[in-house]
């Protein structure tokens, strides 16, 4: 297949749609405004420590990800895993929720948590047995229904949502209230009985980093630092376009400098509202849903082992959850100093100074483990980030826009055509470039 296609963002959507196209035969330029790839899943050092951009883990049976990383691909990662499960904290207490399916050794701590009843423990393992015999293309279909509706229809018990599930699901659709959407429930609840969950050794930038070194080996020209101020079908004037444009012969991309690419197929691979304004399609969900990540530092010599389970706060709701980061990755932090991510949710957080972060944190901590000394507790950096994910109330994901919905010879790929994660992402990414290539 001969031909010429753009792609506009970098982030994950972007760089799988143009390894796809240019190993379909494509001349592929991908323009990137950042100095580096890889849009929302970003890493920086920081005094030497390994923080992401905002808590971040990969599922590690995500299909898609297992497509676009290829053979060996997650090795080449270097994974580090969480075990699965968490430990639920209140003052005073911590209890061990595992999984005795994947970590026999968690089996007797979690048969004796208190904070779970046993009928609730069967019900985990029904549900889970429920959802690993569906087929992939029954997720996000169907009748929907808020998280905590769900639960109830499934017989949970009060309890049991409020001590496990509202902080552990906070921390993956960052609402508490478990007012999203079950089918993201169902999704990461299946994928985390069936994979592990974990993080690079050098960091989740290195996820966009193995799927740019896929797309320049694939041919793809990738351009950093170069905005795109517009497209245009040809023989049209500029966004938003108008109906009957399909069978539009190319399009022009105009970079902010003030160059132009012809090309015969564009990919806007964008965040949401900068794909909304390209391509004019106002299915493309610009509400956004807010996360602020403490990361903190203790002394060298500070112990502060938790079985390399994310620690959920069951009493108060800042921070959400506390995650041990160096425990599980060694190499985020130098010289033994235990490094620490916490999370906070909702729109209060972000305007809360980094001092009360940490006064939270440190709080927390010292009601967990009383018996350690957390008073050198150091701030490293806080990211507030005001779009981490677009809201998914029930019933969203039907309304989404679809790749081909743009008029001409533009297709749309981001999580926002699927759902909002890294999964959405791979997969939108893939089925743009299938779109675009149609227009070849």
């Amino acid at each position: 297949m001969n031909g010429d296609a753009t792609v506009v963002g970098g982030g994950l959507a972007g760089l799988v749609a143009a390894t796809h196209l240019a190993e379909v035969g494509a001349d592929v330029t991908l323009y990137e405004r950042r100095p580096e790839v890889g849009g929302r899943v970003r890493t920086e050092t920081v005094d030497g420590f390994t923080l992401d951009r905002g808590f971040q883990v990969l599922f590690s049976n995500y299909p898609a990800v297992k497509r676009e990383l290829g053979a060996g691909g997650l090795d080449d990662l270097d994974l580090r895993t969480f075990a699965p499960g968490a430990t639920i904290c209140r003052p005073g207490s911590r209890s061990t929720l595992g999984d005795p399916l994947r970590d026999p050794l968690s089996a007797i701590p979690s048969l004796l948590n208190d904070e779970v009843s046993f009928s609730d423990k069967l019900r985990t393992l029904a549900l889970r047995y429920d959802l690993a015999n569906r087929d992939e293309d029954e997720f996000f279909a169907g009748p929907d229904a808020p998280i905590r509706e769900y639960l109830r229809d499934w017989g949970f018990a009060d309890d049991y949502v409020e001590n496990f599930v509202e902080p552990f699901y906070g921390g993956i659709t960052l609402d508490r209230t478990l007012s999203t959407s079950k089918h993201v429930f169902e999704y990461t609840f299946r994928a985390m009985g069936r994979g592990s969950i974990g993080v690079p050794a050098e960091g989740m930038a290195a996820l966009p980093a193995a799927l740019a070194d896929r797309a320049r080996e694939a041919g793809v020209e990738i351009e950093t630092g170069e905005d795109v101020d517009a497209v245009r079908i040809a023989g049209q004037g500029r966004i938003p376009f108008r109906s009957g444009a399909a069978d539009a012969d190319g399009a022009t991309v105009e970079l902010a400098d003030g160059s132009t690419r012809e090309t015969d197929a564009v990919v806007v691979a964008t965040s949401p509202p900068e794909a909304r304004r390209l391509t004019g399609v106002e299915s493309v969900p610009t509400e956004g849903v807010p996360n602020v990540t403490g990361w903190y530092a203790l002394p060298a010599g500070e112990s502060f082992e938790t079985g390399e389970r994310i620690l959920l706060n069951a009493a108060e709701e800042s921070p959400n959850a506390v995650v041990p980061m160096s425990e599980v990755a060694p190499e985020y932090a130098p010289d033994d100093r235990p490094l620490l991510a916490a999370t906070f949710l909702g729109e209060d957080s972000l305007e809360r100074d980094e001092e009360a972060l940490r006064g939270d944190v440190r709080e927390a901590l010292d009601a967990w483990f009383p018996e350690r000394d957390v008073s050198g507790l150091e701030t490293l950096d806080v990211h507030r980030i005001r779009f981490a994910q677009f809201a998914q109330p029930p019933g969203v994901h039907a309304d989404l826009p679809d790749v081909d919905d743009p008029d001409g010879p533009v297709t749309l790929a981001g999580d926002y055509t699927e759902w909002s994660s890294i999964q959405g992402a791979l997969e939108s990414g893939r089925k743009a470039a299938e779109a675009a290539a149609e227009h070849l």
